[in-house]
C-alpha cells in the first residue's frame, strides 16, 4: 500500500469512531450513523458560490470562492445558518465533486477556495484538496471555523490550510454552556488557535493585493448583553499574540426566530455595547484589524441555501 492509500485510510478511519471535534461522540459515521454534528461521512454541502461578505482581505473585489458545508458541530441557540447547521438542507456530494468544484470557483475567479463549517469533513477535504491540486488549484485555502477545534484535528491540516478564520465565540464558561452546550469551549479554542498560529505564522498580506495569503483572522461576535464576555476575549487575544494575528470584531448578530422570545438574544447589538468593546481594543493597543460600520445586522447577509453551485 503507498503512502496516499495508508493516508487516506488512516483518515477515514477516524469517521469508525468519530472523534474529530470536540463533542468526541464516536458516532460510526462510516456505518451510517449520524454524530453530533447531525451527518454521517457523507459530504452533504448547500452551496459554493462567490462569496463577498468576508474580510476584504478574503474576499476583495472578486469574491471568496465559499463552500457552505451543511452539520455543526457547535449548534449555537442563535446561529444565523441554522437550516444548514441541523442538516435541514444540503445535497450529497462525492469526494471528486468536491474537488471539482474548488476548480470551477478557481475558475469562476475566486480569490480563494474557503470551506464554511469544515471540521466534520476533514477527512474528505483533505483528499478532495490533493485530487484538486493535481488538477491544477492553486488558489489559497480558508478554513472558516467556529472556533471549537480539537488540535489534533487542526494538525491533520497543516500543510493543506493557508488561512484559518476560526471565530472566538466564548471567554466565558457558563455562556459557552448556556449558548451552545459547550463549556469547554474556551480551552479548546486556545488550544486550537494555538495549533493555527504555529502551522502558519504571522499574517502575510500581498502588498501589491491587499489579499492574504497566509495566517489567522480571528472573529469575534459581539452579542446582545454581553459587552464583558467580548471584552474578556479581546484581552486574551491582544495579551497572547499582539500583532501576530489580525481581529474581526463583528456587529452584524442577527436576531432569527429560533430565538425571538429571548430577552437577550432575540434583540440586535446596540451601537454603545459594540462601541465598548471597540473602544476597549483601542485602549489595549490593537491596530491592525477590521470592525463593522452602521447597520450590519441584516437578514440580506445570510446567503440563500439553494444549492447553488453543488451540482444537479
Amino acid at each position: 500500500m503507498n503512502k496516499d492509500m495508508e493516508r487516506i485510510k488512516e483518515n477515514m478511519n477516524i469517521l469508525k469512531d468519530c472523534t474529530l471535534c470536540p463533542r468526541n461522540c464516536h458516532a460510526d459515521r462510516l456505518g451510517g450513523q449520524r454524530g453530533r454534528c447531525h451527518e454521517t461521512a457523507e459530504i452533504v454541502a448547500a452551496r459554493a458560490a462567490l462569496h463577498m461578505w468576508e474580510e476584504p482581505c478574503i474576499s476583495g473585489d472578486a469574491g471568496s470562492g465559499a463552500v457552505f458545508f451543511s452539520g455543526c458541530s457547535m449548534g449555537c441557540i442563535f446561529c444565523q445558518n441554522h437550516n444548514i447547521a441541523e442538516a435541514k438542507a444540503g445535497k450529497i456530494i462525492t469526494i471528486e465533486r468536491l474537488s471539482q468544484i474548488f476548480l470551477e470557483l478557481q475558475g469562476e475567479g475566486a480569490a480563494n477556495i474557503n470551506l464554511v463549517t469544515p471540521t466534520h469533513y476533514v477527512p474528505q477535504i483533505i483528499e478532495a484538496l490533493e485530487m484538486a491540486r493535481k488538477a491544477g488549484l492553486d488558489l489559497p485555502v480558508v478554513y472558516n471555523t467556529s472556533g471549537y477545534e480539537k488540535p489534533e484535528t487542526i494538525q491533520m491540516l497543516d500543510g493543506y490550510v493557508d488561512v484559518y478564520l476560526p471565530d472566538f465565540k466564548y471567554m466565558e464558561s457558563e455562556l459557552a454552556a448556556a449558548y451552545s452546550k459547550a463549556p469547554d469551549y474556551p480551552e479548546y479554542a486556545k488550544a486550537s488557535l494555538k495549533e493555527m498560529i504555529r502551522q502558519t505564522g504571522n499574517i502575510q498580506i500581498n502588498k501589491e493585493t491587499g489579499m492574504i495569503q497566509k495566517g489567522v483572522i480571528i472573529r469575534h461576535l459581539v452579542l446582545p448583553g454581553h459587552v464583558k464576555n467580548s471584552k474578556a476575549v479581546i484581552k486574551y487575544l491582544l495579551e497572547t499574540y499582539k500583532d501576530q494575528i489580525l481581529i474581526s470584531i463583528m456587529n452584524q448578530y442577527t436576531p432569527m426566530p429560533q430565538v425571538a422570545e429571548d430577552p437577550l438574544l432575540g434583540r440586535k447589538v446596540t451601537k454603545r455595547e459594540y462601541e465598548k468593546v471597540i473602544d476597549y481594543a483601542l485602549e489595549l493597543g490593537m491596530e491592525d484589524g477590521f470592525i463593522q460600520e452602521g447597520e450590519a445586522a441584516k437578514e440580506s447577509f445570510i446567503p440563500e441555501f439553494n444549492l447553488e453551485g453543488i451540482g444537479i
